[in-house]
């Protein structure tokens, strides 16, 4: 027998529990499934100090933990399970998870974007701490320091000139002489005295002990190794969104980003979406928050439309 809800909310992160704020505030006794991280890529930063209102700055996880309990504080039921299927044709919504099933008349998608990374150990060991994959969230911890970023595309640029703001020095370490970023984003970061490339190399381990020291880096035209000193690291090899539960039952661009319309509606009637999955542009917890709250009131809309 499925469990039957008003709203059901997809995902732990800023837009998912400020949708369940909104919609716990519209008397919606909305559900929220945090997955298996809560707070998603928040859970893994350490500093946050530009996040309005918050002067002295907050861990992500500590953030996450504060939204959620607003959130249940207003009535929002948030439960740790993972959305394995959805049947998203037509309302009542179906869904299951990995320990139960759900029906809903709207649903808010909330799942976020996962940074692609290098797929080397130590970046795991030293992510937060030294490893990042947003320059806008922490260059300004790197003021006065030497940086690496990871990356061929326009992203790289962009990053690793908006570093050179803050850091001394910045090196671009890309894997082959040729880039996939525009010729003005090139021209831009090569125009610019502190950022120095570092082409036909891939990074084979990240160095220190409590935080990065440096990296070991692979020649990939002689195979020779070296070592590059750094007090940080950026990677910038693109995003992934966490969409795939949904492919075939929703309007998505070719990278699988879900397409919404400016008040977060989706392809489907009833379907609402917000936050990184949906945002491959600017993937700021604010902004994220922001679409949240707009789906959780479109939602509330739908919802008094049909008379619930």
């Amino acid at each position: 027998m499925s469990e039957q809800r008003n709203v059901i909310i997809i995902g732990g992160g800023p837009s998912g529990f400020t949708a369940g704020i909104y919609s716990a505030r519209a008397n919606l006794e909305p559900l929220l499934f945090v997955g298996k991280d809560l707070g998603g890529q928040l859970s893994f930063t350490t500093d946050i100090e530009n996040f309005p209102g918050l002067e002295e700055g907050v861990t992500g996880p500590l953030l996450m933990d504060v939204m959620k309990r607003q959130a249940e504080r207003f009535g929002c039921e948030v439960r740790v399970e993972t959305v394995t299927e959805v049947e998203l044709r037509e309302p009542p919504f179906k869904l299951k998870t990995d320990a139960g099933e759900y029906e809903a008349k709207a649903v808010i998608i909330c799942t976020g974007s996962s940074a692609r990374m290098l797929g080397i150990p130590s970046e795991q060991k030293f992510f937060g701490h030294g490893v990042s994959t947003c320059a806008t969230c922490d260059g300004f911890f790197y003021r006065g320091k030497v940086v690496g970023i990871v990356g061929g595309g326009d992203s790289a640029m962009e990053e690793g000139t908006f570093l050179t703001k803050f850091a001394s020095k910045v090196y671009i370490i890309h894997r082959r002489k040729g880039f996939r970023a525009s010729q003005i984003m090139l021209d831009r970061a090569t125009s610019n005295e502190k950022i120095e490339f570092v082409l036909d190399s891939t990074v084979s381990e990240m160095l220190g002990e409590d935080k990065v020291t440096g990296v070991r880096l692979h020649n990939t035209q002689t195979g020779q190794e070296s070592t590059l000193d750094l007090d940080g690291l950026f990677i910038t090899i693109g995003h992934v969104p966490n969409s795939e539960v949904f492919k075939g039952q929703l309007e998505m661009d070719e990278e699988g980003y879900i397409i919404t319309d400016r008040k977060q509606h989706t392809s489907v009637q009833g379907v609402f979406c917000a936050g990184d999955v949906q945002d491959h542009v600017f993937r700021q917890a604010v902004t994220a928050a922001g679409t949240g709250c707009a789906a959780a009131i479109e939602a509330e809309r739908y919802l008094a439309k049909l008379g619930d």
